[in-house]
């Protein structure tokens, strides 16, 4: 049964909300458009930020939703930690469209939101005002992740969940470093 849920999780965070949408609102492929990242940046910046704000929104409900679903059927913790863990993957590799999604910051903030949600709550503040200030989601993800462990260690949260804070990022940052590199053809 874990395992079910944890392909659920997958499929959840495989729903492609900024391709979607770029088809819904401008009749566009999101693949086609700035980065080609099916994620809420290239969403942002492509489509508009209405709809780059609602696909943030649609995404991380993406990743939470695969966290409190694991828990509403009471699998074991690490079952449920791997099923918000497939919501990033699912995003990052969306069955639904060829295997080729966004990066899945706003997948794992969801995630992280429905796991650790004081230390999130905690770090949600400065991270909303350094993207403000800098207009980067890199550096905002860093003023969310980098501290996040000690955090959850400050607040006496269980070892697991502190580990959990390190890995997913941990994840997000082997996918952004992926998606980055340039291919054979010099392209980014």
């Amino acid at each position: 049964m874990p395992w079910l849920i944890v392909l659920l999780g997958y499929f959840l965070g495989s729903i492609p909300t900024a391709y979607i949408a770029g088809h819904l609102f401008k009749g566009q492929d999101i693949r086609q458009m700035g980065n080609g990242n099916v994620g809420a940046a290239n969403a942002f910046r492509q489509l508009g930020r209405k709809i780059g704000i609602g696909v943030f929104l649609v995404d991380a409900g993406k990743g939470a939703l695969a966290i409190l679903i694991a828990r509403e059927v009471a699998i074991p913790q690490l079952a449920i930690l791997a099923s918000g863990a497939a919501a990033v993957i699912g995003h990052t590799w969306p069955a639904f469209i060829g295997f080729r999604g966004g990066r899945g910051l706003a997948t794992t903030l969801g995630v992280l939101a429905a796991v650790i949600p004081q230390p999130m709550l905690i770090l949600a503040g400065p991270a909303l005002v350094t993207l403000l200030a800098k207009r980067s989601t890199g550096i905002a993800g860093g003023v969310i992740f980098i501290p996040l462990p000690l955090v959850c260690w400050w607040l006496e949260l269980p070892a697991v969940l502190v580990v959990y804070s390190i890995a997913l990022p941990f994840l997000l940052g082997i996918i952004s470093f992926l998606r980055s590199r340039p291919t054979a053809t010099g392209q980014a």
